[in-house]
């Protein structure tokens, strides 16, 4: 790939930073929004995972729409939405107005982060697909790195409502570049929405992750938790019947009998837990637990992200030595395992030990999703892209919704168990630990694949190991 190759990845990603700022700076700012909004910290998890939650939800109509209207187009429309939607989560003035607005920023975050990968994976070759992901993500890892910080920064010295004011200028440039730089993609020949699939899908999806999410909280019955359960699955069932039986399904389960796809997709479900959790978890330990502020917060956790920006240039000679196989099951691992490590963190802890710690995850975490990232797209034909990207982004959408919920959901538990509603470290370690230890599982399915699992992307040779 020539140096101007890297382009159209380079500015698809600098938009994507626009989107990665804003979940890491919420993630940091949620105990100060809490008290400013009158809730409690553990409420405001819901505005962290309906906006992951909305974005699952309509990803599948993303893929159709860039087919539909054109891939540049649709991303111009996304960025709009996303900032617009950051005004109306500034100007909330209570937990239900913001909810509603970080909905509206999901639905922009569905078209963004899918589309913009569709117009890198049309315009790059496959042999160098790694390094274009990689160029693709790394101005959206600039989001996580200067997020904490700027967060911190925003809600010790100001108002937490600045920190989505700040998306309105980036969004603008944005929108610039992609208009200037970025070619159309689209496909003439889009198929009718599949509208049926749509409902039966957003539905589904809803109803798990809403009962999920307020199981443990007692926000309403247990059975009614269930019911919601219920409703999502049989709806998510219904929908694997009416797919097999439509050719243009608005989600393409004919891509799960892809080896390589199948195993990024459903181990990174698993995966991406702790992507979800991490931040939501670890503000609530420094910040009410520890009792640092915001800023001092921020700073720490910024060393996560550092540590994965660092991995971002080692990341393809690792995978081309080892290939996905290897690199995926061992950093499953070692993700997990460093998560865990969380568990063991007091208020005496030394903070240079605390850094080091943060600094690893995020070093781990970043060589695992680059080599996801990679390896789902590996063996998709070109035609199936679109399909491919919407299906990755709604997995990935849904695991960071589940990780928030399932995070919360441990810690109702622990404080129904000790009898008090404030958070000490005996309460957050177990949701640390659970969330590393289901984020495991994604081994059995990166096991299944041969050693040369996409060899074509990775590089890899066995013969040469």
């Amino acid at each position: 790939m020539k140096q101007s190759g890297l382009l159209i990845p380079a500015i698809v990603g600098s938009a994507l930073f626009m989107q990665t700022l804003d979940a890491t700076i919420v993630a940091n700012a949620l105990p100060t929004m809490a008290r400013d909004l009158h809730e409690d910290s553990l409420r405001l998890n819901l505005a962290i995972s309906c906006y992951f939650l909305s974005s699952a939800m309509f990803v599948p109509l993303s893929g159709w729409l860039a087919d539909k209207f054109g891939a540049r187009r649709v991303l111009i429309t996304a960025i709009l939405v996303f900032a617009s939607a950051s005004l109306l989560c500034a100007l909330s003035q209570n937990l239900w107005q913001l909810i509603s607005a970080r909905v509206l920023q999901g639905m922009g975050g569905a078209m963004m982060v899918p589309v913009g990968r569709l117009l890198v994976l049309k315009t790059a070759p496959k042999s160098q697909l790694v390094r274009a992901t990689a160029v693709l993500t790394m101005p959206a890892l600039l989001g996580p790195i200067l997020g904490p910080v700027v967060g911190g920064a925003i809600v010790t010295l100001t108002d937490w409502r600045w920190i989505f004011y700040i998306n309105i200028p980036i969004g603008a440039v944005g929108i610039v570049l992609v208009t200037l730089f970025v070619p159309e993609v689209s496909d003439s020949h889009s198929q009718r929405l599949d509208a049926r699939g749509f409902l039966l899908v957003a539905l589904g999806l809803a109803c798990i992750v809403f009962g999920m999410e307020h199981a443990a909280s007692g926000a309403i019955a247990i059975g009614t938790s269930v019911a919601l359960a219920a409703v999502g699955t049989a709806c998510l069932w219904m929908y694997a019947g009416h797919a097999r039986r439509r050719a243009n399904a608005i989600v393409n389960l004919s891509l799960l009998s892809i080896p390589t796809y199948r195993a990024a997709l459903l181990g990174g479900v698993f995966t991406r837990l702790v992507l979800g959790a991490s931040p939501f978890l670890l503000a609530l330990l420094l910040q009410n637990v520890f009792g640092l502020s915001a800023l001092t917060a921020g700073l720490m956790t910024f060393t996560s992200a550092a540590g994965a920006l660092f991995m971002k240039t080692a990341a393809p000679p690792i995978i081309r030595r080892f290939g996905f196989r290897r690199v995926l099951l061992t950093n499953s691992l070692t993700t997990g395992g460093v998560l865990m490590c969380y568990a063991l963190l007091t208020e005496v802890t030394p903070y240079a030990v605390i850094v080091a710690v943060l600094f690893s995850a995020g070093f781990f975490r970043s060589l695992q999703f680059t080599a996801l990232g990679a390896m789902a797209f590996s063996d998709v034909p070109t035609s199936q892209m679109s399909g491919a990207s919407s299906l990755s982004s709604m997995g990935q959408q849904l695991a960071q919704a589940m990780g928030v919920a399932i995070a919360a959901a441990v810690l109702y538990l622990m404080q129904r168990a000790d009898g008090s509603a404030l958070l000490t470290v005996h309460q957050v370690a177990p949701a640390f630990v659970a969330v590393g230890l289901l984020s495991m599982i994604s081994m059995r399915f990166f096991a299944q694949l041969p050693d040369d699992a996409g060899a074509e992307v990775s590089g890899y040779r066995p013969s040469s190991s």
